[in-house]
């Protein structure tokens, strides 16, 4: 199997989540003896050879984050631009994001699940999952072991039933978490996730805390009254 991998996120190489999981994923690909080819929608620039590739193939992978509940605008204006193929060509998707749960992410999966026939091609299923927030900004072994799992559904993907398997199904996770899980996480999250925040801004240059309330300062260094 020959699969063309597009990453459908708007950051630039080397900023992107989805990268890191396409590279998880590719990996697994490999160890079942498939080979691919991956591209990036971010750079414009690059649009006529991703569509060049999407027309000359027939088993297409676009992996993207979840944007507002759905697909990222920067994608939906590259999906306008590829012309319609026949049922020879299978078109899978691989849906990530931050949210822990896997309703939060089910209006996107529907989306997608529509694209194939607007296209003309076959639907090869929506690999879904969640909890893969701030991939990017972790230390290597860090990332690693978050995206070792993508790994494995390489190799399932490579095996020739796309998505459609149980086990692929199951990959998403617990569709609603409980809600002592959800209470104990809010906490996590305010404590947490507020310094992850804070080191991520500081190394790229930020020197005030991220609350602090700079509509309170004029530009001359004086404080005057929030009238609002």
């Amino acid at each position: 199997m020959h699969v063309v991998i597009i990453n459908g996120s708007p950051r630039v190489q080397g900023y992107s989540n989805t990268e890191k999981i396409i590279a998880a994923f590719a990996k697994g690909l490999s160890e079942k003896g498939s080979t691919y080819e991956t591209y990036a929608i971010s750079d414009r620039k690059t649009w006529d050879i991703i569509r060049d590739a999407y027309i000359k193939n027939d088993e297409i992978l676009i992996a993207l984050p979840l944007y507002v509940e759905c697909v990222p605008g920067l994608l939906l204006e590259f999906l306008e631009t590829l012309p319609r193929k026949d049922a020879h060509t299978r078109l899978s998707f691989l849906l990530q994001s931050g949210f822990a749960e896997g309703c939060q992410l089910r209006c996107g999966e529907a989306f997608l699940e529509k694209l194939p026939e607007y296209l003309g091609v076959r639907y090869g299923g929506c690999l879904v999952k969640g909890n893969n927030f701030g991939i990017r900004i972790l230390d290597e072994e860090k990332q690693v072991r978050v995206t070792k799992p993508y790994q494995k559904m390489g190799r399932l993907f490579a095996e020739g039933d796309g998505f459609s398997r149980e086990e692929a199904k199951k990959f998403t996770g617990p569709e609603y978490l409980p809600l002592p899980t959800r209470l104990m996480m809010g906490v996590v999250f305010k404590t947490f996730a507020k310094k992850m925040f804070q080191k991520a801004a500081a190394s790229w240059g930020c020197s005030v805390p991220l609350d602090e309330k700079v509509w309170e300062t004029d530009p001359g260094g004086h404080h005057f009254e929030n009238r609002i």
